[in-house]
């Protein structure tokens, strides 16, 4: 491709991006005629970041933050925030979610949704149905995986979300001291985890106590 037509091209997806508030989604921007190879080339030279499976979005915008969960829970009414948005809605990360996490039921087709940023996570009936609670955020229901679910579910699929993230929500939650050991073991067993979130437990309260 021309450097000059690919420079045009790249000016072109920026202002896409501007336009959509920040925030892009892969099958968009092919949509408007922009191969993926583009988005690439912008996140390899740092003009945009990937903030999820299939999402890009220009530097510096601001983080997830609460009214994006009642949005979510208005546009997906049977989704669950969970991993990462569910940490940051507990307190457990300092890490500010630059998407909603998702979890829904694997029969789940998901709306299309172009803001917030969303990530799906589809989850079995068996682990999908434990640890959900509804909390009021401006008077709108959001349902929200308790705080031992979502450790569990992040030790689940640390390949996702990073053993280092994981183990400090573990951390933070026993030094916060709103905790119940036996309710963490019981929903590690259920999602067959307990083997490998022992030794963190063990090492946590050993450290702390």
């Amino acid at each position: 491709m021309p450097r000059r037509r690919s420079q045009h091209i790249r000016e072109e997806a920026l202002r896409l991006f501007r336009a959509r508030g920040g925030v892009l989604r892969t099958s968009e921007a092919i949509a408007a005629g922009i191969h993926p190879r583009i988005l690439y080339e912008l996140k390899d030279e740092g003009h945009i970041e990937k903030i999820a499976k299939g999402v890009y979005a220009l530097p510096g915008l601001p983080g997830i933050n609460q009214p994006d969960f009642v949005v979510i829970a208005k546009k997906v009414p049977s989704g669950i925030i969970c991993l990462v948005s569910a940490l940051y809605f507990h307190e457990l990360t300092v890490q500010i979610p630059r998407c909603v996490d998702v979890a829904v039921r694997q029969s789940y087709h998901p709306p299309s949704i172009s803001y917030p940023p969303v990530q799906f996570h589809w989850f079995s009936n068996a682990v999908f149905e434990a640890g959900i609670e509804e909390h009021d955020i401006g008077g709108i229901d959001v349902k929200v995986f308790s705080q031992e679910k979502t450790i569990v579910d992040c030790f689940r699929l640390r390949s996702k979300v990073g053993v280092d993230v994981a183990v400090e929500a573990l951390k933070t939650y026993w030094r916060q001291g709103r905790t119940d050991i036996d309710l963490l073991r019981r929903l590690a067993k259920a999602s067959r985890v307990l083997r490998v979130m022992t030794p963190y437990i063990e090492t946590v309260i050993h450290d702390q106590s």
